[in-house]
């Protein structure tokens, strides 16, 4: 089952979207918004898949899904928590500044708690009132959950998974540094993030989804040139499962919570950093990943941060070549 919010109100309407994202159902009369919906998730679903069900037999009144018209599923979501689970990335930041990395990374999960009240459309623009700040894409998976109880296992945090979709995080990476080294975290440097058109549950994914990853290429597009083509399910160090427990060991968790993976990243074949795609790589899901590998390679780097006018898209495709998520379609703007 494929769900989306089209424009409208504070916090969207809801709709049933077909497998292949060109027809939708109004789903109101269920629930009215994604977040009703995953409040009472035991009752409504299975409502919600008939209606799936009815959509994909056109037995009901449809109409066509357009992405530019989509809200972010959850356009104000009650938490957003972003993990670091793909420790190559993080790896190859310490690196490229000449730290450690410390053992623990390997088995304690990275997670900040980050702004929720505002997730940008798909088609909205990423607006940067100040270029040297040096805005940056990331190209992340992410997970909605139901209500989590406080202290679940790994095992009974994949059971409360709901929905599964892709998200641009974008970050102010010069920013970063000042706010980390008053230690209490980020604030400015985290301004509002992108969510796919659609988000989707587990079941609809079929071997995609296993053990608590998504797998398959993460594609990203800058400027209209390949950038990222790293497959989510490979060196994903923490699972969902084990990102969501992790969230929860000493509180509980409200339905409706996003949970990020944090940069998608990919070894190259030899074990070291990644290539560009240009290169026979598999490229980045962000910016500062390749101005670290420049820096380590050349002593600085040399690869520009986002400035108005440029383009981003960031997608996954089924085994159909058709976006499972829809599309992440941005463009930098001056604010």
């Amino acid at each position: 089952m494929k769900l989306g919010s089209l424009k409208g109100g504070r916090d969207g309407r809801l709709v049933v979207v077909s497998h292949d994202l060109a027809w939708c159902a109004d789903a109101t009369h269920i629930a009215p918004t994604l977040q009703a919906a995953l409040d009472d998730w035991e009752r409504v679903a299975p409502q919600l898949e008939l209606l799936a069900t009815d959509l994909a037999h056109e037995a009901i009144p449809m109409m066509r899904f357009h992405e530019r018209n989509a809200a972010a599923p959850l356009p104000r979501a009650y938490q957003w928590a972003d993990g670091s689970a793909y420790v190559n990335h993080v790896e190859l930041v310490r690196k490229a500044r000449g730290a450690e990395l410390p053992e623990s990374f390997w088995t304690d999960p990275l997670m900040y708690q980050g702004a929720s009240d505002e997730m940008l459309a798909p088609r909205d623009p990423i607006p940067l009132a100040d270029e040297s700040w040096g805005c940056d894409l990331e190209a992340e998976i992410v997970v909605v959950t139901g209500d989590v109880p406080r202290g679940v296992s790994r095992e009974e945090a994949l059971n409360c998974i709901r929905l599964v979709g892709l998200v641009n995080d974008v970050s102010l990476r010069n920013l970063i540094p000042a706010e980390l080294a008053k230690g209490f975290g980020f604030v400015q440097s985290k301004p509002a993030s992108a969510l796919s058109p659609v988000l989707v549950t587990p079941d609809e994914l079929g071997d995609r989804w296993k053990d608590g990853k998504l797998h398959g290429p993460l594609k990203v597009d800058l400027n209209g040139q390949p950038f990222g083509r790293a497959d989510a399910g490979v060196d994903m160090t923490f699972d969902f499962g084990t990102l969501v427990a992790h969230l929860a060991k000493t509180r509980n968790i409200g339905a409706g919570s996003i949970i990020g993976s944090g940069t998608v990243s990919n070894r190259d074949a030899d074990g070291g950093p990644g290539k560009p795609v240009a290169r026979g790589g598999l490229g980045y899901s962000c910016l500062a990943e390749v101005r670290m590998i420049e820096t380590i390679l050349d002593g600085k780097p040399s690869t520009p941060f986002l400035k108005a006018g440029d383009t981003i898209r960031i997608w996954m495709e089924d085994e159909h070549g058709h976006a499972i998520f829809g599309t992440i379609e941005q463009a930098v703007e001056k604010a």
